[in-house]
């Protein structure tokens, strides 16, 4: 998971990088709203966490900004500013929660949760990741399509189970052989667009919502439209 936090506070960013980086998450910084903006719209970010008294663009414009391009990352206001006003003028703004500085780690960690299962995608404590009505099981390697199992070969469960971990971000066929495969494979090789097909066939096919697209000239990605 990959997450941004625009914050100029060096002790807030401190605690919330190595609080989150120890969960697992990939954390990257922007030290004010204008870097922020760039960061935001020109990668896949899982989740954006915003100050709102940021130099440069603030947090609430700065959303606002976001949301219009990106309106399904979720993004959570960090402010100083606990009055009913600013609260709202955040949720206005498109923010999906907020927290009051200063603020204990596990409640920004909670919120964190409780956004990316809302947003789907987010590998849940029982080990299953959620996107639209595809359901895969890490533990048991199963997956199941509105409520209807899905016999998968190993291979083809390797390449599903990337794809969707790394869910709406765009993934280039070295990335999948090098993550699925894990070979340096000739890079004339199709058989990444062979196995993406044996995919489809299976998890898309019988439904109206297909997951699985093709980035022309890019590789893939699985997103819910």
């Amino acid at each position: 998971m990959n997450l941004l936090l625009v914050e100029d506070e060096p002790n807030v960013v401190s605690v919330v990088v190595r609080g989150l980086s120890a969960e697992g998450f990939n954390v990257s910084v922007a030290p004010d709203g204008n870097i922020g903006q760039t960061m935001a719209l020109s990668s896949h970010f899982d989740l954006i966490i915003l100050d709102i008294m940021l130099p440069g663009i603030n947090g609430l414009e700065l959303c606002k900004i976001i949301k219009k391009e990106k309106p399904n990352v979720p993004i959570i206001m960090l402010t100083a500013l606990d009055s009913t006003e600013n609260v709202v003028n955040g949720l206005d703004n498109g923010a999906d929660d907020y927290l009051t500085k200063p603020f204990k780690f596990a409640e920004l960690f909670a919120r964190i949760r409780m956004l990316l299962r809302r947003y789907s995608g987010f590998i849940s404590p029982d080990h299953t990741i959620n996107i639209a009505d595809l359901q895969i099981n890490l533990t048991a390697k199963s997956v199941k399509r509105a409520d209807q199992d899905i016999t998968l070969t190993a291979t083809e469960y390797r390449l599903l189970e990337f794809l969707a971990k790394n869910k709406s971000k765009i993934l280039s066929r070295i990335d999948i052989l090098e993550n699925v495969w894990d070979i340096d494979f000739n890079l004339g090789t199709n058989v990444v667009d062979v196995y993406v097909n044996y995919l489809r066939k299976k998890i898309d096919k019988n439904s109206d919502q297909k997951l699985i697209h093709t980035a022309v000239g890019l590789g893939y990605v699985l997103k819910e439209n």
